[in-house]
């Protein structure tokens, strides 16, 4: 009868959240056809000069993790599906080129529907990079989304089991943003090998209660 965790990690009261454009607002983007979509969809490592602009940006942050209903502190229906409603993720971005943005490293608050800067990052193409084990499309995209997983959200419900849906789970939200791409003529290749102490201390994470599980760069295709 322990409470659930709560669905996002709380702010410090110090920070001015960056409201994104409102999905109900975006009528000029992501109008493609599913079919369409899925018959694109491949793996992108190349991307072009240009940024993505912040209405975009939303867009695929709502088609990821967007929230649709909040149940209560613990459970909220998302975009994506989980396990129990669980939804363990955080996600953090790794921006570069973003129209209204400087670069840095950022967290969606998909409750607010809002991003917070969480750190200026000196040399970010060449750290993030590094960080991929020298693979140079995370340091060439506009952005990157790089998910965390903060293990108790799931284990409160489903104990040892939760670490064979949390890795369910990651494949559903990143499929989510190879579709979204195609909608927005962007291009996005899922990656999985990463040196995993170089990320979380990137992100400022602990690397055992919460920890880099998952990253995808976005660009506009060439």
């Amino acid at each position: 009868r322990i409470p659930p965790p709560p669905i996002e990690k709380p702010c410090g009261q110090d920070v001015h959240p960056i409201e994104l454009p409102k999905i109900g607002s975006l009528t000029d983007i992501g109008n493609i056809d599913l079919k369409t979509a899925i018959g694109r969809r491949e793996s992108c490592r190349t991307y072009s000069d240009l940024p993505l602009s912040l209405e975009e940006l939303s867009f695929l942050l709502w088609a990821t993790q967007g929230i649709k209903l909040k149940l209560d502190a613990g459970h909220a229906l998302r975009t994506v599906p989980s396990a129990g409603c669980r939804h363990a993720f955080e996600t953090l971005l790794c921006i570069l080129n973003v129209t209204g943005l400087e670069k840095g490293i950022y967290r969606y608050l998909p409750v607010e529907h809002q991003l917070i800067l969480e750190e200026q990052v000196e040399h970010l193409e060449e750290r993030v990079t590094r960080a991929a084990l020298g693979q140079p499309f995370p340091g060439d995209a506009a952005v990157t989304f790089i998910w965390t997983v903060i293990p108790y959200r799931m284990e409160w419900r489903y104990g040892l089991a939760a670490h064979k849906v949390i890795a369910l789970d990651a494949g559903h939200v990143c499929q989510n943003l190879y579709l979204a791409c195609e909608a927005i003529n962007a291009g996005t290749c899922a990656i999985a090998a990463y040196d995993q102490e170089v990320m979380d201390r990137l992100l400022n994470i602990d690397g055992e209660e919460e920890f880099t599980i998952y990253l995808a760069p976005v660009g506009k295709k060439r």
